[in-house]
């Protein structure tokens, strides 16, 4: 028969392990939100870096890359390295560099609101076809046309390739390094698309990175010219504003590259992909 000093003791010990357990529990779902809340730092606020070279940030091109670096924070421990798949196109091309070009104010809005785009990029790692909605997006949609009919995508390379809590490659920056921008802003667009409900980005959306900060709830329509093509379904809040979607051969380009694995963090924190990824030349043309 169990004495009720015995039976005090057995509720005392199963209590202390129902603790503990919900101690893990929590532990296991913080370092889960925290490898969530890395990633989206490392990327968005790193492509936020265009904001710095949009003037919203003041100060010289040192500060600028002090100030990107300092906003950035490290994603995970990069994937181990594997082969370049791209290597032997990025070399026919080597010695291509981007034009440097700059304006004080966003483009006046001239694309058709009732008509769909597309963004066709030709990668040292094959094509990728994005089909833009310029009645959800119209600014963003007006900017991609007007900066890619200028050739100021042409030979820039995407900088970065995030493989751990969200799952994105980041381009559209002269500099490659995450601090580029054309000089202007965008207002945030199409916050609310059906496309991207519970706060997750499916896999093929392609939306803009900007300077907003999850955090402090800061960086609003800081929009330039780097977004992000998502190649798996990523947890991120809802204040980047999707665009376009990748096509089916594009998704076969970006996979093959998010295989090949990201290199070891920069000095400003930018996992630049294994894949030598450069994008030779974007256009925009109505659909």
């Amino acid at each position: 028969m169990v004495s009720n000093e015995q039976r005090r003791r057995q509720l005392a010990r199963e209590k202390y392990l129902r603790q503990q357990q919900r101690r893990e529990t929590a532990r296991r779902k913080s370092r889960q939100r925290n490898v969530v809340i890395a990633a989206v730092l490392a990327v968005v606020l790193a492509g936020g870096g265009a904001v710095a070279a949009t003037g919203a940030l003041a100060g010289n091109d040192k500060d600028k890359k002090d100030d990107a670096a300092a906003s950035a924070t490290p994603s995970d421990a990069p994937s181990s390295k594997a082969p370049d798949p791209c290597a032997k196109e990025a070399k026919a091309v080597a010695g291509e560099k981007p034009k440097k070009m700059s304006w004080k104010k966003e483009p006046e809005v001239t694309v058709d609101k009732s008509a769909s785009y597309t963004m066709k990029l030709e990668t040292t790692c094959g094509d990728m076809s994005v089909t833009m909605d310029a009645g959800k997006a119209p600014h963003t949609v007006n900017s991609f046309d007007f900066l890619a009919g200028k050739g100021y995508f042409d030979h820039t390379k995407c900088h970065r390739l995030v493989n751990s809590g969200i799952y994105v490659l980041q381009c559209g920056d002269p500099q490659g390094t995450g601090a580029g921008g054309p000089g202007y802003t965008l207002p945030d667009e199409n916050l609310k698309d059906p496309s991207i409900k519970g706060g997750k980005y499916p896999a093929g959306t392609v939306a803009m990175a900007n300077q907003y900060n999850p955090q402090t709830k800061q960086g609003k329509n800081t929009g330039g010219s780097q977004f992000f093509l998502v190649y798996k379904e990523s947890e991120l809040p809802p204040y980047y504003t999707p665009f376009g979607t990748v096509d089916e051969a594009g998704m076969k380009v970006l996979k093959k590259i998010a295989n090949a694995g990201a290199g070891a963090p920069d000095q400003t924190m930018n996992t630049a992909p294994n894949a030598s990824v450069v994008i030779n030349k974007a256009t925009v043309g109505k659909s």
